[in-house]
């Protein structure tokens, strides 16, 4: 057993990629967990963390919100084994509290969770890890990038200007000098909506253009544009993905996102 306490903590972790937004409600744990499955299904070691420690939705959105991770001790240390669903090795502190009452911890708490949940879980090899960080640019954000050493970081908006506004400031954030991590593109989500009975047709409900004009301004790519569809909502409230709806559109957005990303840092290490 003392094998499982060897590694470094993250050591086999060869890509991390932290999910942004600068406010909530645009979609960003759905795009993380989605992102998360897509690369699964595309043959890589994926993990996904729950890094919103207030408001933990992974385990809602994977149907395993009952589930208790093993915890084996060793001596001083102990190890964490993360629950795995549709081939995504999953970790969240919404495993470890009731889901009914509210998280109020102050920053060095928190900090000190979410280090627990990178550093005390037994990832084994991982080519990808998900971070699925909380809204803005608080302590957990700065916590993680302090402690651990990001490939780069996604930034999810919509396209109303609203939202851009926080969007810039989370992706800011990732520039500063003492960071400098590098911006991976833009995703913009819930770009536009189609009704099922008339296929061709797309209303702007949130305006049109806003990931471009961002990507633009951040010199990076806008990796894609998921429009708004109520299956997939309904899937993540039954703790499913994209790939068990039919909108064939938001398949395909995902998985060209994935293609993308991958391609991108093998280029980028290369």
């Amino acid at each position: 057993m003392s094998e499982l306490f060897d590694k470094l903590p993250m050591e086999g972790v060869k890509h991390i990629i932290a999910v942004a937004s600068g406010k909530g409600g645009v979609g960003k744990s759905t795009v993380a967990a989605n992102l998360a499955v897509s690369l699964a299904r595309n043959g890589y070691k994926t993990a996904l963390v729950d890094a919103d420690i207030y408001g933990p939705s992974i385990p809602r959105m994977f149907g395993i919100e009952d589930a208790t991770p093993e915890v084996i001790k060793f001596g001083e240390k102990e190890s964490i084994f993360p629950i795995e669903k549709f081939g995504v090795k999953i970790m969240s502190i919404g495993f470890f509290v009731d889901r009914s009452q509210s998280l109020i911890w102050r920053g060095p708490m928190a900090a000190g969770a979410i280090t627990q949940l990178y550093e005390n879980t037994f990832w084994e090899e991982i080519d990808y890890m998900i971070i699925d960080f909380p809204p803005g640019t608080g302590d957990i954000q700065l916590t993680t990038l302090q402690r651990l050493k990001l490939s780069g970081a996604i930034i999810v908006t919509t396209p109303q200007e609203i939202s851009l506004n926080d969007a810039r400031k989370a992706a800011s954030m990732f520039r500063t000098e003492e960071l400098e991590v590098p911006i991976l593109g833009i995703i913009e989500n819930m770009s536009w909506f189609t009704p099922d009975s008339h296929p061709e047709e797309k209303y702007y409900l949130f305006g049109k253009g806003g990931g471009h004009r961002m990507a633009k301004e951040f010199n990076t790519w806008l990796l894609g544009q998921v429009p708004l569809v109520m299956e997939v909502g309904e899937a993540a409230e039954k703790g499913l993905t994209i790939f068990n709806q039919s909108n064939k559109t938001v398949i395909d957005a995902f998985e060209k996102i994935a293609v993308t990303i991958v391609k991108n840092l093998e280029e980028s290490s290369n």
